[in-house]
């Protein structure tokens, strides 16, 4: 009987114990009630299916029900969790238990009409007490007022204060989201266009009305610039309005997504172009400004923001160049060709190094005789990855660039070794020179006259083997360093020519006070002897006073671009004294001179 009451005494106790849990676990759960309804912040109780358990009366007035009747309902339908798939799965991994909150930015329709802007929060809460149910808490903060606040901030931010368009930082999210989407959008075009343009001198406005004119300008120009993109997308696609856009200064861009193909983006821009010839009158000031532009329009898949743009930015140059006041398109082969200028310019003083360089030699035969007189030296580049280059490919540039200096010393130093080794290989009373082009920039940025003197010194060659020709506009008009460096080089036997004469000054009094001893008469004159049956005598005339003018001034004549037997003969009956071109030979390597000497 004791040992049964004891054991009746124990299981007792036993029995006792969860009693006094079960009496905390209430008040807690009671005090944990209590503050869940009658808290400001919207909340509900989930289970791990995101079913609502129970909800606050804040968050039943959010989304317009009663609590009790939210019970059983899905939470993510209730707070649009399930709209993005990216929150819906950071959601679901909280649920599941393997992340330990989520936290998120939804936009809510009030039951009122309006929307709202929250913040949504879920985690887990501790187990149920008396169930041990595991169970989350969901929680709705509204901020909108915030969500206001730094609207208004990004939009100061990302919009230009003169223009009120969008600004460079916001067109470039636009365009990179534009690209993004057209690669995913199947109901898009999958097309993309851009107008990039910039007023015609607009500085000029600057400088003279000051700033505030040139920005009550700008902001009327952005005005027409919208309205011009407003109409276009009426007429266009459909798809809504295009982003017109300030990139700085006097720069806009209008962008055209989903784009129906290159007339639609040409007709956009045509009407910026009419719409910005129109005056402007500001502030009792009447001005009329126009623009370039630069029109791309392409498939959106492969195309990147930054190519995008350089290719506009190209354009846009084209545009300037052509004239301004007009819209170019881009030209895939224009562009390549402006690719592979740049290419060349680059490599230009390194080519010489690596000896990329060779001279071929072509005949100057005199007209009298039949017999080689000399040799005019042209360089070639063999370039690694282009080929064979022409000098017409690449000497403008090394001029541009200031490689032609070293260039140029180059082909004379080659060309007069060339011609001293002939000299002794082919010992004649009448041994062939060598002529070689010179440009005015080095005469200009070198001192040429001690160049010559130091390789003619170097390779042994006589000065009367060497012919440096010059064209005509960098000769006339010659003053000061110029003048003196030929003056120089002539005195020191060098003989002196005016390349393609006839397509510049054409001055030949000033000639008479030159140290010049060959004209070298531009092939468009020779090209007029070609046809026998239909001479054009107006040709043969000039050539005819050119050199009757020529020889009273104690100066050669050569024709250029002889390519036949008969322009040949009539060059010969007119007094020229040697011919260049086809007729003879085509420019050759150097062993391939050796001919010219039997």
């Amino acid at each position: 009987m004791t040992e049964r009451n004891g054991t009746t005494k124990e299981s007792a106790e036993v029995r006792t114990a969860p009693a006094g849990h079960r009496d905390d676990a209430a008040a807690s759960l009671g005090d944990y009630r209590a503050a869940f309804h009658a808290g400001r912040l919207a909340m509900a109780v989930l289970n791990r299916d995101g079913l609502v358990l129970a909800a606050n009366p804040a968050f039943g007035e959010l989304v317009g029900a009663d609590p009790e009747e939210l019970v059983a309902a899905t939470a993510a339908d209730l707070t649009d969790l399930g709209a993005d798939p990216r929150v819906w799965t950071a959601y679901r991994e909280v649920l599941c238990g393997r992340s330990d909150r989520l936290r998120c930015t939804r936009r809510l329709k009030h039951p009122e009409g309006h929307s709202v802007w929250v913040e949504v929060t879920v985690e887990p809460l501790t187990p149920e007490p008396l169930s041990g149910e595991e169970r989350m808490l969901l929680s709705v903060a509204d901020i909108s007022d915030r969500h206001d606040l730094l609207a208004r901030l990004r939009h100061l931010q990302m919009h230009d204060p003169v223009t009120r368009l969008p600004n460079r930082a916001l067109f470039f999210e636009r365009l990179s989201a534009a690209l993004d989407a057209a690669s995913f959008e199947p109901a898009g075009t999958g097309r993309i266009g851009l107008c990039y343009l910039d007023l015609d001198g607009f500085k000029a406005v600057n400088d003279t009305l000051g700033h505030r004119v040139g920005d009550r300008l700008l902001s009327a120009v952005a005005q027409r610039l919208t309205r011009c993109a407003e109409g276009t997308a009426d007429r266009g696609s459909g798809r809504g309005e295009h982003l017109v856009a300030r990139l700085g200064g006097d720069e806009f861009a209008l962008l055209v997504e989903n784009s129906t193909g290159t007339d639609q983006v040409a007709e956009l821009a045509q009407r910026v172009l009419d719409a910005l010839q129109r005056p402007f009158d500001l502030a009792g000031q009447r001005l009329s400004v126009s623009a370039s532009i630069g029109v791309v329009e392409r498939t959106a898949t492969g195309t990147t923001a930054t190519g995008l743009m350089q290719a506009a930015d190209t354009t846009l140059y084209w545009a300037k160049e052509d004239g301004k006041a007009r819209w170019t398109l881009f030209d895939p082969e224009r562009n390549a060709h402006r690719m592979t200028r740049q290419a060349l310019s680059s490599t230009l003083r390194p080519a010489v190094d690596r000896g990329e360089f060779t001279l071929e030699y072509q005949p100057l035969i005199g007209l009298g005789d039949g017999r080689a007189q000399g040799v005019e030296a042209l360089v070639r580049w063999r370039h690694p990855q282009f080929g064979t280059l022409p000098p017409n490919r690449f000497i403008a540039l090394a001029e541009e660039n200031g490689a032609i200096v070293e260039l140029g010393r180059w082909v004379l130093e080659r060309a007069c070794h060339q011609a001293r080794a002939w000299q002794l290989a082919h010992p004649s009373d009448q041994p062939l020179f060598v002529s070689v082009n010179v440009a005015v920039r080095q005469v200009w940025d070198s001192d040429l006259v001690a160049d010559v003197a130091g390789i003619l010194a170097e390779t042994g060659l006589p000065p009367e083997l060497l012919q440096l020709e010059l064209t005509e506009s960098a000769v006339m008009g010659s003053a000061g360093r110029p003048l003196q460096a030929l003056q120089a080089l002539s005195d020191m036997g060098v003989r002196i020519a005016i390349d393609d004469f006839g397509t510049g000054y054409s001055n030949l009094a000033y000639l008479s006070r030159l140290p010049v001893s060959v004209l070298k008469l531009d092939g468009s004159f020779v090209r007029g002897f070609r046809s026998q049956e239909h001479p054009n005598p107006a040709d043969e005339m000039i050539v005819e006073a050119l050199v009757a003018l020529a020889h009273r001034l104690g100066l050669t004549v050569t024709a250029e671009c002889v390519e036949s037997a008969e322009q040949a003969e009539r060059l010969r009956r007119i007094g020229c004294d040697t011919g260049q071109g086809w007729l003879y030979s085509r420019p050759v390597a150097p062993d391939r001179v050796a001919a010219l000497f039997i």
